[in-house]
């Protein structure tokens, strides 16, 4: 497996209007080529992950789940003024600072998964400004089973260095570090032929060794092949409402953005081989399994004095029996309704019937018509 590669900086169709990858197309290839596993990693959502996991398992090629956040330049309740025209590279903001950056994380573990939900749904109830955004108290508050590198060039780590410089870049990403720990903070280093990477690149190798931190080589994957390039840039117009004609509107450079094999890889970081080689070590490390034969309620928060859903759902039920009709209930309804209860514990519904109970409440106390 020395010559293999596992892409762990990819883009679906579910990178809205700026993947042009389909799942299925990316992962059936990456079994073609014989890579060992495959990385998701969606701007700003999940997804695609179900879709992603079903077509992993069905090629035999072990899924690594991901999302490429967005991250608020400190906190998530910022409200950055825009600065020209926005696009999916954060555009400028006051200061000179990103209304937004991008942070890669991948899931290691099951825990590491729900923390990534956690991350992508808080973004959006809680960081919704132009994108989703987490920010670092997130991050600290659900780092646990969590892999995360310091991105592409929309990263806080090399827009820290492009426009403040290498000190500053290092403090950074030493803050990543100190969250996630040695050796789940990886330096990912790219090369898509873009001259800024190639001014950088040399730059991201020493913030690695100064903070012994692995180095992690990956394409920024947005579509399957190189021959789909033009679509894809046509896709970029449509997310910016602009014209393929037009000479000043936001596109990816080159042609480079695609799913390329194992070989191209190792070629491509031929002189930082153990940058190609972490991508395998994390694709053993990261194992989530997801049960679909098993349904997942939340918890529904009991008052006190009740031990479980059941014997909640059971006190609701007699409580309305009672009020509709009288303290003294009928024995046909006593026994049906004790049976009703036993099935619906038995299936292990009982908070999802407590769930739907609390959402008609709601919606009648508000004056909402429910059918």
């Amino acid at each position: 497996m020395a010559d293999s590669f596992t892409h762990l900086h990819v883009h679906t169709e579910f990178s809205m209007l700026d993947g042009a990858a389909r799942v299925g197309d990316v992962v059936a290839k990456a079994a073609a080529d014989g890579q060992p596993a495959v990385g998701i990693t969606d701007h700003g959502n999940m997804y695609g992950v179900l879709d992603f996991y079903q077509a992993c398992r069905k090629h035999e090629v072990n899924p690594i789940i991901g999302c490429e956040l967005y991250q608020a330049y400190e906190h998530r309740t910022e409200r950055p003024q825009r600065r020209g025209r926005m696009d999916d590279s954060g555009g400028d903001a006051e200061g000179g600072r990103k209304a937004y950056y991008h942070l890669t994380a991948l899931a290691e573990t099951n825990t590491g998964y729900k923390n990534l939900i956690q991350l992508a749904s808080r973004a959006y109830l809680e960081g919704y400004y132009m994108k989703p955004k987490v920010d670092w108290e997130l991050l600290e508050a659900h780092h646990e089973g969590l892999i995360v590198t310091s991105g592409c060039l929309g990263g806080h780590v090399l827009q820290t260095l492009m426009n403040v410089g290498y000190d500053a870049a290092l403090e950074r990403a030493s803050r990543f570090q100190d969250i996630f720990g040695r050796d789940n903070f990886f330096i990912e280093i790219q090369d898509h032929g873009i001259p800024e990477q190639k001014r950088t690149n040399p730059d991201l190798v020493r913030i690695a060794r100064a903070l012994r931190a692995p180095l992690l080589a990956t394409n920024d994957s947005h579509y399957t092949d190189v021959t789909d390039h033009e679509a894809h840039d046509a896709l970029l117009c449509v997310q910016t409402g602009s014209v393929m004609s037009d000479p000043d509107r936001f596109r990816f450079s080159g042609d480079q953005h695609f799913f390329k094999t194992a070989a191209e890889m190792r070629r491509l970081f031929g002189e930082l081989p153990e940058s190609c080689d972490n991508t395998l070590w994390i694709a053993e490390r990261c194992n989530v399994e997801i049960d679909f034969g098993k349904p997942l309620l939340p918890n529904f928060p009991l008052p006190e004095g009740f031990a479980d859903d059941a014997a909640y759902l059971e006190h609701l039920t007699f409580e309305g029996a009672r009020a509709r009709w009288g303290e003294a209930l009928p024995d046909d309804a006593v026994e049906r309704l004790a049976y009703e209860l036993r099935v619906i514990a038995d299936m292990g519904f009982s908070s999802y019937f407590l769930i739907v109970w609390d959402l008609i409440r709601h919606a009648k106390d508000s004056g909402i018509r429910v059918g």
